[in-house]
């Protein structure tokens, strides 16, 4: 296991990935998602960061939360516990949600709602739904698995100044969107574009990588943006204070601190 953290690692941060010795061409479509799906969502083995998330209507006024998260890896590209706290404003004040991922089946996702004193399972037909009212779904907050998607290359693209490869991806069953076409990163497959389709084949969501930072030797995505198309609302997202392999403890993702929440980790 740690040999395959050590391959991930190796790959994603492009430390001796080279043409010559590992071609791009030679990699298919399922191998370069999954590579995309672990840079984005497994580096290091935890992580905490302070996030803004602003929520942005047609005519630009915003509305502001902040959050903490912190994320807890078990397996590569398996088990994972993400918990997540939001500070403000002060109609989410204290709500907290929790993500349980695991290779096989759906994942388990709560939500703790202070007002109503109520923790809510997420159901798995569920995770399609907006996050706390923003553009990005339950499922884009932890990652779909590539293997619930069928994937084709399509082209190489520049794009930002970064060549990526353009993959089309389709869901193997039920999903929010029908068709999702992603532009990955050559160099460190981190995902710089993502267009998602509905049913009747019209582009509905964007997602866009706004800022990348090296932190701890670490390519991170440090600002994203999703938006809706058809309704002209989006919401930008900015990792602040990211910190990678702090020893997050398991007790952390339990339903104990859904209600209690971890003040340790919590510090503003």
């Amino acid at each position: 296991m740690r040999y395959v953290k050590v391959l991930i690692m190796i790959l994603a941060l492009g430390i001796i990935w080279t043409k010559v010795s590992f071609p791009s061409d030679t990699l298919t479509p399922e191998e370069i998602v999954r590579a995309c799906y672990a840079r984005f969502y497994y580096a290091g083995e935890d992580m905490r960061a302070k996030v803004l998330m602003e929520l942005i209507n047609k005519v630009g006024q915003k509305r502001v939360r902040e959050l903490t998260m912190l994320r807890k890896d078990y397996e590569d590209g398996g088990n994972q516990k993400y918990y997540m706290y939001f500070h403000r404003p002060a109609d989410v004040k204290d709500t907290t949600f929790m993500v349980y991922k695991y290779p096989e089946r759906d994942d388990d996702r709560w939500l703790f709602i202070p007002a109503l004193d109520l923790v809510k399972r997420i159901a798995s037909n569920d995770k399609f739904s907006s996050f706390v009212g923003s553009d990005f779904s339950y499922e884009d907050i932890s990652g779909r698995k590539p293997e619930e998607d069928s994937h084709t290359m399509l082209k190489k693209e520049m794009i930002n100044n970064r060549t990526c490869f353009v993959i089309e991806s389709l869901p193997k069953e039920t999903s929010e969107y029908t068709r999702r076409v992603s532009w990955i990163d050559e160099a460190n497959f981190l995902p710089i574009k993502e267009e998602f389709y509905d049913r009747q084949n019209e582009l509905y969501r964007t997602f866009e990588a706004l800022e990348i930072k090296d932190i701890d030797g670490i390519l991170t995505i440090t600002k994203r943006a999703m938006r809706n198309v058809k309704t002209g609302h989006s919401t930008e997202v900015t990792f602040q204070e990211v910190k990678y392999n702090l020893s997050i403890t398991d007790d952390i993702f339990t339903e104990r601190f859904l209600r209690n929440p971890p003040q340790q980790w919590l510090k503003e």
